[in-house]
């Protein structure tokens, strides 16, 4: 579960303007933020299914942004690819 101060950091280090909070990038970067914590709990509790579940459907989503963003602009794509170290 990430933090409201953690959301801050992540939203502020990938937004496009000062009010953005929901944009592609940012909310890719939050995903990719849940993903990494998720997977981490899930290396401790292996049997946990419903929080893998979960991961599951945040790992769909994420890629549902990735192709509309690729779909739309490749420029910003690019970029929030290779911040967020993915593929």
């Amino acid at each position: 579960m990430l933090t409201t101060k953690k959301k801050q950091t992540v939203i502020k280090k990938h937004q496009i303007h000062d009010k953005d909070t929901g944009s592609s990038e940012v909310q890719v970067a939050m995903l990719s933020k849940q993903i990494d914590e998720l997977a981490s709990h899930l290396k401790k509790h292996k049997k946990d299914n419903h929080s893998r579940r979960g991961l599951i459907k945040m790992v769909a989503d994420r890629r549902t942004h990735l192709k509309y963003l690729e779909r739309k602009d490749k420029a910003r794509y690019d970029v929030v690819v290779k911040k967020l170290d993915l593929k």
